[in-house]
């Protein structure tokens, strides 16, 4: 932006992205919607290697198209997307998957016939690169509840065990960037705080997250970094404690104080 431009309509600290000289993944002027309804209309963000990143905004702004749009699931119509220094944008679900990148929808897409140990062997098959896969073992030694439920079926999960089953489907893919769609969306507080643990836990073992949340306290949490979306568009990029300090962008984007 040069010193002519128009200041934007939000408070917004120095452009980060600029800055990310060799980011994870990074989507540029990205535009994406469904039949004739624009849903994104020229996304900018990049998201660090290492880095936990989160995308909030109030429900219908874009939140899940551009997790959708990443992923391949619902086709770009102007912009890019890059991943690991490639364009993933025309690629499909399964393509963007074997790249190293897992999905955690909000639905969580659990087999509900087969066992907690079948779904993690299906998700190992077809994912990315072997080198960056976790074992079944892995992530049974990682959740403990499912370690415990191992031979249960899916239908028999409660929802934060179906969350944990997800995440570590993703991981024994081989993700190196998880993408996770509203992971608390009707957990109890206590299984809140562990789905936070766990998505804690695969960052420190090197799995960059890209996080889009309704629970705003949560995602600043967990961040190290927070994008604002509204009416497609990223509105402010900030650290979390940037973010709650503004109180203007709060109450204006997101509707709350935190």
């Amino acid at each position: 932006m040069s010193d002519d431009d128009p200041p934007s309509d939000a408070a917004r600290p120095a452009d980060r992205a600029s800055a990310d000289v060799d980011p994870l993944l990074r989507l540029e002027n990205l535009r994406a919607g469904y039949g004739e309804t624009r849903v994104l209309d020229g996304v900018d963000m990049t998201v660090p290697r290492g880095e936990i990143v989160a995308l909030v905004g109030r429900n219908g702004v874009g939140k899940t198209t551009t997790l959708r749009s990443i992923m391949g699931e619902v086709r770009p119509t102007d912009g890019r997307v890059t991943y690991a220094g490639e364009d993933v944008t025309t690629l499909g679900p399964v393509e963007t998957v074997r790249r190293g990148i897992g999905f955690v929808p909000e639905e969580r897409r659990v087999f509900p016939g087969l066992t907690v140990e079948e779904n993690l062997t299906v998700g190992s098959y077809g994912g990315g690169d072997a080198a960056n896969r976790r074992s079944i073992e892995d992530v049974f030694d990682a959740f403990e509840n499912l370690d415990r439920r191992r031979d249960s079926r899916g239908t028999d999960l409660s929802g934060g065990e179906q969350q944990m089953l997800a995440v570590g489907r993703a991981l024994v893919a081989g993700a190196d960037l998880l993408l996770l769609d509203e992971p608390t969306e009707g957990l109890a507080p206590l299984i809140v705080e562990r789905v936070a643990d766990i998505v804690r836990e695969a960052n420190a073992d090197g799995v960059t997250v890209l996080l889009v949340e309704q629970n705003v306290a949560a995602a600043l949490d967990l961040a190290d970094r927070v994008y604002v979306l509204d009416g497609g568009r990223i509105v402010y990029e900030g650290t979390p404690e940037e973010l709650r300090a503004d109180e203007s962008v709060m109450d204006r984007y997101l509707g709350v104080g935190v």
